[in-house]
């Protein structure tokens, strides 16, 4: 099998990446973009390709339309269902599709695999009929699917807000809203708004627009929950909380998202500890350049930002790399960047204050010891911290206590709830406690798929 070689690499089809892979097309670079699913545009804009003019995700929905279109006529190569399941400091990316195993090496590579949710770990979040609020979305996006039954949305963040719209403008409108936000953000919040009103006003008058339909649908609202627990004995049966209950057939939890950082902590890429986002993040400089010279990261996977912030930050990668692989001179780059830069102060202005409106409670970082932290191998939150007495002194020495984080997720899910409890046994900042460490294969793969490779 001949290795395949190409200038530039992009992994991921959300926004940041359809917006890279497009403009380093047109800059002259031969570019791949390699992404899991059948079609472009992440989880933010899944299914755009397919979505009507009319349809209930609404107008920032419908803007990916513009991103994927561009992709397809530019020129770059797009690989679709195809999963990057190892990928080497120097460039060498292993490949698995429909059609078998392969390798690609590139010159430049851009992991731009985007955010995922937050865990929502409350007692019975693992019952059937409890999802996450964007697992929901996505089945409104690829199958035009809705709950049949009393869904109750319960958490926190814009997420929230938006798929009880959507759900409204799709006929099937959500039983309660259960907003988990302390009253403490709120004071908080409004104390930044003085420094944010003018520069987000867009972003502001957009969110404000959006609780106004919710509320206009009639939706019960519950604020300053605390206290959620599913009930149920074989599915989810209700909901409860400190102060109340309510039936249900359908909980959505959502508290918010933070990066993928699973390739670019299997890379050893230097990460920090954001403290106002609540989650590890990759270092990485104005351009998305990290601490290897061959990787750079754009998007929601170097910090939450929004689709449109992810964008503009795949396109100042793009840039980056035709200047490093002289495809453009550095004052043509800069020139260039000048307006992306400029258009992204803009979207980043909100960000101050919805980092601070929709901080996570203490008890969804840090949960009670008899709840399960990792799905996959059915790991307490008790037996977590019973592995710190006994001498673990981080996530990856956890593992080999109690097996937290070696299933299918490799960690994903249970990640920040695993260094959380750590540091808060432990007594130690979250920083030193640090992060899982994957390793490859990043997704589970045959056998079989394994036995195919080139020995070379």
């Amino acid at each position: 099998m001949t290795l395949e070689r190409v200038d530039f690499a992009v992994i991921g089809a959300g926004p940041a990446g359809m917006a890279a892979a497009t403009l380093a097309a047109e800059l002259g670079l031969d570019t791949v973009l390699i992404d899991e699913q059948e079609a472009p545009g992440g989880l933010i804009y899944r299914g755009i390709e397919r979505a009507e003019d009319h349809s209930p995700l609404g107008d920032d929905y419908l803007a990916g339309r513009q991103l994927a279109g561009a992709l397809r006529a530019s020129g770059a190569t797009y690989r679709p269902a195809t999963t990057v399941w190892h990928l080497d400091p120097e460039g060498t990316l292993s490949l698995i599709s429909g059609s078998g195993t392969e390798t690609l090496r590139a010159r430049r590579i851009l992991v731009a695999t985007g955010a995922i949710e937050r865990p929502a770990p409350i007692p019975g979040w693992t019952l059937p009929g409890v999802m996450t609020a964007g697992a929901a979305q996505i089945m409104l996006k690829t199958g035009d699917l809705v709950p049949s039954g009393r869904a109750v949305l319960a958490g926190q963040g814009p997420l929230l807000w938006l798929v009880a719209a959507q759900l409204v403008r799709a006929g099937a409108t959500p039983a309660a809203i259960l907003e988990t936000a302390p009253h403490r953000n709120y004071h908080a919040a409004a104390r930044l708004l003085p420094r944010v009103l003018w520069p987000a006003r867009r972003a502001l008058w957009k969110g404000l627009s959006l609780i106004r339909e919710v509320r206009r649908a009639g939706i019960p609202i519950r604020r300053e929950v605390t206290g959620l627990r599913a009930l149920g004995r074989n599915r989810l049966e209700a909901v409860a909380w400190d102060s109340g209950e309510i039936a249900a057939d359908l909980l959505l939890l959502h508290e918010g998202v933070i990066p993928n950082t699973q390739i670019s902590l299997a890379l050893g890429l230097e990460h920090r500890w954001d403290d106002a986002q609540l989650c590890w993040r990759p270092v990485a400089d104005e351009w998305g350049a990290t601490s290897l010279p061959t990787i750079s990261i754009a998007g929601d996977g170097g910090g939450i930002a929004g689709a449109e912030a992810s964008a503009l930050t795949g396109r100042l990668a793009a840039l980056d790399v035709a200047d490093f692989l002289d495809k453009l001179d550095p004052a043509e780059r800069d020139r260039r960047a000048g307006p992306i830069r400029a258009a992204l102060r803009r979207e980043l202005a909100i960000r101050l204050l919805l980092d601070r409106l929709y901080r996570p409670a203490p008890a969804i970082l840090v949960p009670e010891d008899d709840i399960i932290a990792c799905r996959c191998e059915e790991v307490t939150v008790g037996q977590i911290r019973r592995a710190a007495r006994l001498g673990a002194q981080g996530p990856n020495q956890a593992k080999a206590f109690t097996r937290c984080g070696m299933g299918p997720c490799q960690g994903r899910i249970c990640g920040t709830i695993v260094s959380a409890v750590m540091a808060d046994t432990l007594g130690r900042p979250i920083q030193e406690i640090g992060a899982y460490r994957p390793r490859a294969p990043y997704k589970p793969i045959t056998l079989g798929a394994l036995a195919g490779l080139d020995a070379e």
